[in-house]
Formats: C-alpha cells, structure tokens, sequence
C-alpha cells in the first residue's frame, strides 16, 4: 500500500508518525506547499512572537527524521489536481500514484479585501514566515481586526513587547460566539486591564495608506492609525482540490465517524474536515492543535483496518498575559441554558461548565491547572444535581 498525504501540517505529520509507530512498512509521501517541513502552529501567536520559543523549537521531527524513517517529504510543492479514477495527484507537470490519500489541506486566513487593496502594512497569520515577520515588528502602534483567538493572542504578545494595541471587533465581546457574555466578558476586562484600547461593535468602513501606516476608519469614531494592521478575521478551509476532484464538500471536505471522505480510498484530517462526531451528533471542523495530532493518529489506525470512530472531544488551550485557559467540549449553534461556575471569574481562578438539558456540553478552566482531567469526565455526561452544585468540587465529580 502506498500512502500519499497532501499538506504538510501537524496533521500530516502525525499520520506518518502513527503509521510508522504502528509498523506501517510501505511507501508514505508527503507533499507540502511551504517550504518547512511540519510544525506546530500555536507558537506562532504565542511563545515565538513573546520570544521565549525559538523557530526550531515549532517542528514536530527534525528534518532528517523523516529521512530515517522512509518518509518522501516533499516541500514546497503544490497538489494541483486529484485524479481519483486513476489514483493518481497531479504536481504541476508530473503525477504522482496512490493507492490511498489523506487531505491534510489545513486552512487559509480569511483576507479582508479593503486592507489587501490599501497599500498599508497588513499583516495575515498562519505561517511560520508570517510569525517571523510579525515579531520583527511588533513595536509602536500595533492595530488588529478580529478579536478572535488569533486576534487576542497577538494582541496579548504586542503589549508585552511594548507596543500601543488597539483591537477592532464587530461583536459586542471578543470571542462571544465561542464562549458567550459572561465568558468573553473575562477576555475584555482582561485586555483592557493591559491596556489594549478594545473597540466593540465597530464597523471598519475603510483602511488607507499613509506614510508607512495605516488608517483604520471606524463607523462614528475616531480612525485607528497603526505602524502594523493584522488582520485576523477567522480561516477559510482548504477543500478546493476536494470539490475539485468530486468529493463531497461544505465548507470543508465531509467525513464520516471515521475520517473517511465519500471515497473510500480518501480521508481527511485536521482542519479540513468537516467530521461527523459520533458523540456531539453533529458535523464539526475543528481549528485547533489537538485536533490535528489526534485526527492524523486515528486516519493512520484507520489506513491500517481500525474501524472505529473518532470520538476524542474537541480541545483548545489558549496564553494571553497571564491567563492560562483549556476547554473541551463544543456548544453548537443551539447555545446552552445554564452555565455552572465554580471559583471566581473576577479572579480568573475558576472551572465553567455549559449545560443544555440533561447535558454537559463543554467546560474550561481559567489557571486551574488540575481541572483538565476532571473536566474530560464531565463533559459529554449528564449535567446531574451534583454538576450543577458549585459547592460539590470538580474533583468529586469524575
């Protein structure tokens, strides 16, 4: 058997670590479009921009690892077509064969088409290049678009490097959708209390160059003028070379419980795809690090004849100044009915929980470092009298 996988992500590289973990002996290609060799992408708006990760730090194998270990990485070379009736991925002018494709196609930023058309210094993150030009720069007066996690992360990293900061968000509350009023109401007060100028429900009418800055206009305020404009305004998922090649796509490439596309040669991984998760009972794409690691392991069991599903809850983490946070769990677009505090927000020592009905639907912990484990037992479960009890301790919950 031989295995291609387009892209060359954390995804990626943790379907050729798990297939050659499990003994997987035969041929395994990797093709990237970067230049790099797979990395992880949470130092880019963390520790590599606050400058205590160094860029060799961010990849998951040495290069040479993947040498040692039969694996044809491939980077800097672009899939430019699938070609399933005949197995084959097309770079350009050659083809390359496959007897089974993993899409590890990741995503891209959303541009902002006023910024792009400006001329001012905009900036995107995603890559290892783009966090290496940001950290070089973020100094004086730093403006950021999107108070999304990307968003706040950056904005979190330039404060502590000294820069000005001014955060332009459409919503009322940073990460409102994701966590809801009360939630994002502890990442306001957060950054204002940092001295982040936040502006909410603020709609940028038009950015302009002048003189090496640029001028965010804001509906019935005063303009933003920034040395650095990021924009930060969520992904796009790479599912164009999916549709393309005739595989099911929705804003990302469709997927069963198992990370199969409706070709049963083809998978996709990390994200990409647009999964349907046997335990939330619904179809999710996930954005975040642990997803990439634990989908990449599972498609390598499932290239190699495991046929279970992928039930692992979604996971993120988040650093800004000094908030630590982890969540697992998903609310969907049904929101909750109650949420359940123990600790003290005010503080931000405490664990949440979002209940809906008889469910647990997710939780976090603001720098309760034990919290985790107890929080993975307890989510997805009931939401009995004790869960709902904050004076019953998480711990005793598990």
């Amino acid at each position: 058997m031989n295995v291609t996988v387009i892209g060359a992500g954390l995804a990626a590289a943790h379907v050729v670590t798990e297939l050659r973990a499990q003994g997987y002996e035969g041929d395994l290609v990797v093709v990237g479009e970067e230049p790099h060799a797979p990395y992880e992408r949470p130092p880019l708006s963390k520790g590599l921009l606050l400058g205590s990760a160094e860029p060799d730090s961010v990849f998951v194998h040495p290069r040479d690892w993947y040498d040692e270990h039969g694996v044809d990485l491939r980077v800097g070379t672009t899939a430019t077509a699938i070609v399933r009736e005949r197995r084959r991925v097309r770079l350009g002018a050659s083809e390359l064969a496959y007897d089974r494709l993993v899409l590890a196609t990741g995503a891209t930023p959303r541009r902002l088409a006023m910024a792009d058309a400006s001329g001012a210094p905009v900036h995107y993150l995603r890559t290892l290049d783009d966090a290496l030009r940001l950290r070089d720069r973020l100094s004086g007066r730093v403006a950021v678009i999107g108070a999304g996690w990307i968003g706040l992360e950056v904005a979190s990293a330039a404060r502590q490097a000294g820069a000005e900061v001014t955060v332009i968000e459409s919503a009322a509350l940073p990460l409102q959708r994701v966590l809801g009023d009360e939630l994002a109401t502890v990442f306001a007060d957060l950054h204002r209390e940092h001295g982040v100028d936040l502006r909410l429900g603020a709609e940028v009418t038009a950015i302009e160059h002048d003189g090496g800055r640029a001028v965010v206009h804001v509906a019935g305020a005063e303009p933003v003028v920034a040395d650095l404009l990021l924009v930060a305004i969520g992904v796009t998922p790479g599912d164009g070379l999916a549709a393309s090649a005739g595989l099911a796509t929705d804003h990302g490439v469709l997927v069963d419980a198992g990370l199969r596309t409706d070709d049963p040669d083809v998978l996709a991984v990390g994200d990409v795809a647009l999964h349907d998760h046997p335990v939330l009972g619904t179809r999710i794409r996930v954005e975040h690090w642990d997803t990439a690691i634990q989908h990449g392991k599972h498609a390598a069991r499932v290239l190699l004849g495991d046929d279970a599903p992928y039930t692992r809850l979604p996971y993120f983490f988040t650093d800004q100044y000094d908030l630590g946070m982890e969540y697992v769990g998903h609310v969907d677009a049904q929101g909750y009915d109650e949420l359940v505090v123990r600790g003290d927000l005010a503080a931000r020592e405490a664990s949440v929980l979002w209940l809906r009905g008889d469910r647990v639907l997710a939780g976090l912990h603001l720098n309760d470092w034990d919290a985790i484990d107890p929080l993975r037992a307890v989510v997805g479960g009931p939401a009995s009298a004790a869960v709902r009890d904050p004076s019953v301790p998480l711990a005793d919950l598990a």
